[in-house]
């Protein structure tokens, strides 16, 4: 028997992948790199000569060969495997490569050079360039830089939760964090979660551009950071650093200007305070976001096991001591209150106080250097001999055609507290009070984009009941008629008749929308203003209060002819190689009342008619040459049953608001609340007798020497008044003399009031009376603070 004989082995020489003959079976597990059809993918019409005699084409004039079903997957996922290649190379390996580079080149600042950037003085200048003074940063014990190991645990655990939970593991940064900064970026968002290591390298380079170059760079000064140095460090370096507001750099800063205690003192509920403001430092007196950030950290510190539940049930959220307290380290002489007015408006754009010191700015003021000092020099010659301690002035002037504040008096900058210390003193003029009878003019302002004139009627009788309340007007010379014009009613201010008009015609929220559209700035709109929803808007008592800025920039839209200006104090911004960061000395209007310039300057024209004919009447004049247009208000004391007889005639808020084409000027003269005031002579303040003459001294001296100027004439809206004849007013008859007027300063005798000459005509046009008639002091008024009725005549 024959063995059968094994055949050998056939060794086939390894054939090349890419030119394996075609044996007609598929092969399930091929997967292996063709690159066949190459061309083909590309679009040429090429084609391997073997897919040829698989799959012969059917129509010879078609250049194009037919795949079969596995060709076309194979295809497919070529291009697949080509693209994830490429991708991995662009997105992992090129940055990794780029990461390494840029952590080699690198170098972490050191806490101590970032003080030093930190430590630059602002730099501020009045609006023709001259030196108002500078701005240094906190210096001392409260720049004082703490030690590893001196941090109190629990400022560290509320920095944690609310910035950084992973703190003590992560390698610097937060991949999540890029991931959104990523997407933000892209998408034109904002926002993008950074580790405390990440913020503490953008404090140092004063960089805060939302790009990814800032963020990449970043990263690897973060990751490098934390190969250096140990947690301890970074943690304390870190808190050294930060900005908390109120101009404290650091956390020992912070705690003295919030607290007045050095940080080892910290409880959990301060540090938590402190810690929720690092995301939003220049909204350290907004009660209400201070609050939602302090219970976030709360809540935080609780959810990882760094407080006591317990310990947070009965946690009370801690009072910060007041803003005026935390004295501020300047050098120069500038007056505080503008400087925080100053202050305030760059940060709303931005610019917090620290980063205006990291880059040295130089921050262009609009003040007025010789208006400044006349306002001043107003105000004190205005109370000059007044003994009511209570009495306290505010004075604003605006430019109308740019907005720029040109002069700002809130008050002394520094008076002594309960236990004879200096501390900041309140600014008055950034603090709001009832407006009284001069929130008239946005009433009429109302009306008139109604498409009603100076010429409607109202019933201007005195003791009018509404809805069951008696309203009252002024005394006999408020009182115009039961055919009182809107023209005469606004002359003698004249209630019945702006209630009724608020209540029947223009209703409420028109009102409000006037106002704010004149440039009262709400508190949703980062004012102080707050206009009450109810009909005691009407009268501006009530809820309804404002401060005298509000009201010199709502005059200057008038002022303005219809365009308004938004108010401001900051005029140009530039760092300190003189690069113009932003610019605002152009103007920038718009047309306040309709979008329609032209009807917007036609209703600002039919207010400042109206307004015209109280200066006179108030016992007021306008600057020699210049035409003038304003209103006073007084707010009434709210008797109490306990306070003396004399109190019922008390005022409590007077205003005397006004303008030329060129200037809007209000000025405040009254108490802190319902403070009942009176005069050098005992008597009760009204808006013509403190604050009007100051206005009146203020703006005389302020347009001396300037142009003669007259505000142009408009269009009559509606019912024009001086087609209506004069409405009779009511008076009584007289018993005796009338004597004098008395000066200024001191209220007028009650006397009877006298008629006004009667008009001529002038070419078909009755002209205005020649001599106003003369006031009368407003009888007692209601104890309802809702319903002020000892308004200015």
């Amino acid at each position: 028997m024959v063995q059968p004989v094994e055949p050998e082995s056939y060794e086939r020489e390894p054939e090349l992948i890419t030119h394996h003959a075609h044996n007609g079976t598929e092969d399930p597990y091929d997967d292996r790199y063709d690159d066949r059809h190459e061309n083909t993918a590309l679009g040429a019409e090429d084609e391997d000569q073997h897919d040829d005699e698989a799959e012969p084409a059917e129509d010879e004039e078609d250049d194009k060969k037919v795949l079969t079903p596995k060709q076309r997957k194979k295809r497919r996922w070529r291009i697949v495997r080509r693209v994830l290649y490429a991708t991995f190379g662009l997105f992992v390996v090129v940055p990794a490569v780029a990461f390494v580079i840029t952590y080699f080149v690198v170098d972490v600042p050191t806490q101590e050079s970032i003080a030093s950037l930190q430590s630059q003085p602002i730099t501020l200048m009045y609006a023709d360039g001259s030196p108002m003074g500078k701005i240094a940063p906190a210096s001392g014990g409260s720049r004082y830089l703490l030690k590893p190991g001196e941090v109190p645990e629990v400022v560290k655990k509320a920095v944690y939760a609310a910035e950084d939970s992973s703190f003590e593991t992560n390698s610097g940064f937060d991949v999540g964090g890029i991931l959104r900064a990523v997407y933000n970026n892209v998408t034109g968002g904002q926002g993008g979660g950074s580790t405390i290591s990440q913020q503490y390298i953008k404090k140092a380079t004063a960089n805060e551009a939302p790009t990814l170059t800032r963020k990449w760079t970043e990263l690897a000064k973060s990751f490098k950071m934390n190969n250096q140095m140990s947690k301890e460090e970074i943690i304390t370096a870190y808190l050294n650093t930060i900005y908390f507001g109120r101009g404290a750099n650091g956390i020992e800063a912070a705690a003295q200007a919030y607290f007045k205690k050095p940080a080892k003192d910290l409880g959990a509920p301060e540090a938590a305070l402190l810690a929720g403001l690092i995301q939003g430092p220049s909204k350290s007196e907004n009660d209400a976001y201070a609050q939602r950030r302090w219970n976030f950290v709360m809540d935080q510190m609780v959810a990882n096991k760094w407080l006591d539940p317990g310990e947070r049930a009965t946690a009370q959220f801690p009072k910060p001591i007041p803003k005026a307290q935390a004295k501020a380290d300047d050098a120069g002489t500038l007056s505080l209150h503008i400087r925080n007015r100053v202050i305030d408006e760059l940060e709303a754009r931005g610019y917090d106080q620290d980063r205006l010191h990291q880059g040295g700015f130089k921050i262009t003021t609009t003040i007025d250097p010789k208006a400044q000092k006349m306002a001043e020099e107003s105000v004190a010659e205005g109370m000059k001999g007044q003994t009511d301690e209570n009495i306290l002035n505010a004075l604003v002037a605006i430019d109308p055609k740019t907005g720029g504040v040109v002069a700002y008096w809130g008050g002394p900058d520094w008076t002594k507290n309960d236990k004879g210390q200096d501390v900041q003193a309140i600014d008055w003029a950034n603090v709001p009070h009832n407006p009284g009878s001069a929130f008239k003019a946005f009433d009429l302002t109302a009306f008139l984009k109604m498409g009603k004139g100076l010429g409607e009627t109202f019933d201007g009788s005195n003791n009018r009941k509404f809805d069951g309340r008696t309203i009252r007007n002024a005394g006999e010379s408020s009182n115009c008629g039961t055919q009182c014009t809107v023209a005469e009613a606004m002359k003698v201010s004249a209630n019945t008749v702006f209630y009724d008009m608020v209540r029947n015609e223009t209703k409420v929220d028109p009102v409000a929308k006037a106002a704010k559209e004149a440039g009262v700035m709400v508190e949703a709109d980062g004012g102080k203003a707050k206009l009450s929803p109810d009909i005691n808007i009407a009268l501006g008592g009530g809820g309804t209060v404002t401060t005298a800025e509000d009201m010199a920039a709502g005059f200057a839209t008038f002022a303005g002819e219809g365009i308004r200006q938004k108010q401001h104090f900051v005029a140009k911004l530039t760092n300190s190689d003189d690069e113009v960061e932003f610019d605002e000395t152009a103007p920038k209007g718009a047309p306040a009342f309709h979008e329609d310039a032209g009807k917007s300057k036609q209703i600002a024209g039919n207010v400042t008619e109206a307004l015209e004919d109280v200066i006179p009447y108030s016992k007021l004049k306008c600057p020699r040459g210049h035409e003038c247009a304003g209103k006073t208000g007084t707010q009434q004391y709210d008797f109490k049953e306990s306070d003396p007889v004399s109190y019922r005639d008390r005022n409590a808020q007077t205003w005397m608001v006004g303008y030329t084409p060129s200037i809007s000027t209000s000025v405040w003269v009254g108490g802190d609340g319902n403070k009942p005031l009176h005069d050098k002579s005992g008597k009760p303040i009204y808006g013509r007798t403190i604050a009007g003459p100051i206005w009146e001294d203020f703006l005389s001296r302020y347009m001396t020497g300037k142009p003669s100027e007259k505000f142009e004439n408009v269009k009559a809206i509606g019912k024009d008044a001086r087609y209506v004849p004069p409405a009779t007013t009511v008076q009584k008859p007289p018993e005796k003399s009338t004597p004098p007027p008395e000066t200024p300063t001191t209220t007028p005798t009650p006397t009877t009031p006298t008629s006004p000459t009667e008009t001529t005509a002038i070419g078909g046009w009755p002209t205005k009376p020649t001599k106003p008639t003369k006031p009368t002091r407003p009888g007692p008024g209601t104890t309802d603070p809702l319903f002020p009725n000892a308004e200015d005549p």
